[in-house]
């Protein structure tokens, strides 16, 4: 990975991956608190 410039540091991709991985945590929440219980409920109806 070559990134130009002053975005090459080590601390902007532990920016990055923290973003991702919380991107996907909220993601993964989303699903499980939302979604499956959505599901459950309107199979019952």
């Amino acid at each position: 990975m070559n990134l130009p410039g002053t975005f090459d540091h080590d601390a902007w991709r532990t920016v990055a991956a923290t973003g991702v991985g919380y991107g996907l945590l909220l993601l993964a929440m989303t699903v499980v608190l939302f979604v499956l219980p959505y599901l459950v409920v309107s199979s019952f109806a």
